[in-house]
């Protein structure tokens, strides 16, 4: 069997352990603690291409009593930067720890390249659910976008199926009202996939109102979108069924005529008896260039 690489969907501490700590920090801002570094906690600023964007105030509340309490357990994962060092892992915990007042925070250097801080950014928040589906799937994008990965490499980055991450990406496109009801909890995940079949943004989201208003489960809105689906499909059947038959005898022959002129498949889609729409495929640039030409010759 083969042996499946150490990927960062791992977890952290791999990755952390296989790291050498870099410690270019000023003696009279930082001293040593028992785990990581101490430094001054206005010398921390997050990272503002971090995936997570949203932060419950009464869970940060929570921690930072504990933080009073007990400190910061968990040391941020920074790097240096000019005069600051940026976040990598670990921005709700810095927040929680200036709400608690500390004037000083433990963390670990790493120099990463810029592909590495999204992913363990990324991994961070997912491992902790901290993200909103949203975030996850624009952090997803990111990936794919910004650094060329293919979205199985980004599964495995993250340790989850490839349907998971294309499942999560399709809700990019869904309409922003509709896309900020799911971080606002208004309406699930469950819901949102559903109604990704109504292409119109404006009914996509008028249909999520209604979900929120009528407080519809998955299962009432799967059952809706289908009822829709089977009458959009009885109305095409009807409005193919009111074309004269004379008329589809007479496009189905004119159908042959325009192929042995253009050499490839052409349609007449009729919409009813007075209007519809004639496709002309082509299956290479040579064989479009063939086809306008034969327009061309026509003046």
């Amino acid at each position: 069997m083969a042996t499946k690489k150490n990927g960062l969907g791992k977890g952290l501490d791999s990755l952390i352990v296989n790291k050498q700590v870099t410690s270019s920090a000023k003696k009279d801002d930082e001293g040593k603690g028992e785990s990581g570094i101490m430094v001054n906690i206005n010398k921390v600023e997050p990272n503002r291409e971090q995936p997570r964007k949203y932060f419950d105030e009464d869970a940060l509340m929570e921690l930072s009593d504990s933080i009073k309490q007990f400190g910061v357990l968990s040391p941020l994962l920074v790097q240096k930067k000019d005069d600051y060092y940026e976040i990598i892992a670990g921005e709700r915990r810095w927040r929680a720890a200036k709400m608690a007042g500390l004037k000083e925070v433990p963390v670990i250097i790493r120099d990463l390249t810029e592909q590495e801080i999204v992913e363990i950014s990324l991994i961070e928040n997912i491992q902790r659910e901290d993200l909103n589906p949203i975030e996850e799937a624009l952090a997803y994008k990111k990936l794919l976008n910004e650094f060329n990965l293919k979205q199985d490499e980004v599964a495995e980055r993250v340790s989850k199926s490839r349907t998971a991450v294309t499942n999560s990406m399709r809700l990019l496109k869904l309409d922003e009202r509709v896309q900020q009801m799911i971080i606002d909890d208004m309406i699930s995940t469950g819901h949102a996939r559903a109604i990704l079949g109504i292409t119109d943004k404006d009914k996509q989201y008028e249909f999520a109102q209604r979900i929120f208003d009528e407080k519809l489960s998955v299962r009432d809105v799967e059952k809706e979108m289908k009822r829709m689906q089977n009458e959009k499909k009885k109305e095409k059947e009807e409005d193919k069924n009111s074309i004269d038959p004379k008329l589809e005898v007479i496009y189905t022959d004119l159908e042959e005529k325009m192929k042995n002129i253009f050499g490839t498949k052409v349609s007449i889609n009729a919409k009813d008896n007075k209007k519809g729409k004639i496709e002309i495929e082509y299956y290479s640039q040579d064989e479009l260039d063939r086809i306008i030409s034969l327009f061309q010759s026509i003046q």
